[in-house]
């Protein structure tokens, strides 16, 4: 399976049941995305545990009035097929209500950084 949509499941199903905390193996693609996750405030913290080989990432979910920040979220470019836009191209994400996170050669980062960057790269994900 796909590490990044089993991260995702994770966190969804984690929310499906109202946990306060879910734990996602460790690697550092895994890592940058929880972080972008904080900084767009759709979890309220992480934590990097363990020693190698078996680390975990620890993240805190958030919520607003028992509903989750995290609606929801749509792998765009999957192991199968890859999908690239061009700065001019990426679009935002159900008219700016979500983010898309996007690899770009300037690192990994959200739809807006890349727009105001003016690079273009691989949509990994949108999340609402």
């Amino acid at each position: 399976m796909d590490p990044i949509t089993d991260m995702f499941n994770r966190i969804r199903n984690a929310q499906a049941v109202a946990k306060k905390t879910c734990e996602i193996p460790f690697s550092n693609l895994k890592l940058r995305l929880v972080e972008l996750l904080k900084e767009n405030n759709l979890i309220d913290d992480f934590k990097k545990r363990g020693r190698k080989p078996h680390q975990i990432i620890r993240v805190d979910l958030a919520y607003k009035d028992k509903v989750p920040k995290m609606e929801g979220f749509k792998r765009i470019s999957k192991p199968g097929q890859r999908i690239y836009k061009k700065a001019k191209e990426i679009r935002k994400v159900r008219d700016g209500y979500g983010i898309a996170i996007i690899s770009t050669t300037h690192g990994v980062m959200t739809n807006n950084d890349a727009r105001k960057k003016k690079v273009g790269g691989e949509i990994m994900v949108e999340i609402w």
